[in-house]
């Protein structure tokens, strides 16, 4: 299985609208996990993905999510890394 790739877009707008708080929701959650971007997720940034409108945006292996807040962005998080019991 091919490792996540996630987008975070971090052009003028979806920054404004707070995705740098995005990008550390995901950060702090894949250290909870013990999960290493590099080996786990390509975990990178954007400049404008074109949905200025609905962001703050996040793509997930090229699905586009809107509206993404840091409680938003721990949900798509928990889908792709489940939690193992």
């Amino acid at each position: 299985m091919s490792k996540p790739n996630i987008v975070i877009c971090m052009g003028s707008s979806c920054f404004a609208r707070g995705n740098e708080k995005t990008v550390e929701a995901c950060e702090s959650f894949l250290a909870e996990r013990g999960l290493k971007d590099e080996i786990d997720v390509d975990l990178g940034a954007s400049l404008c993905t074109g949905h200025c409108a609905e962001g703050p945006v996040v793509v997930v292996d090229g699905k586009v999510y809107t509206h993404v807040d840091p409680l938003v962005m721990r949900d798509i998080l928990e889908k792709i890394f489940p939690k193992k019991v």
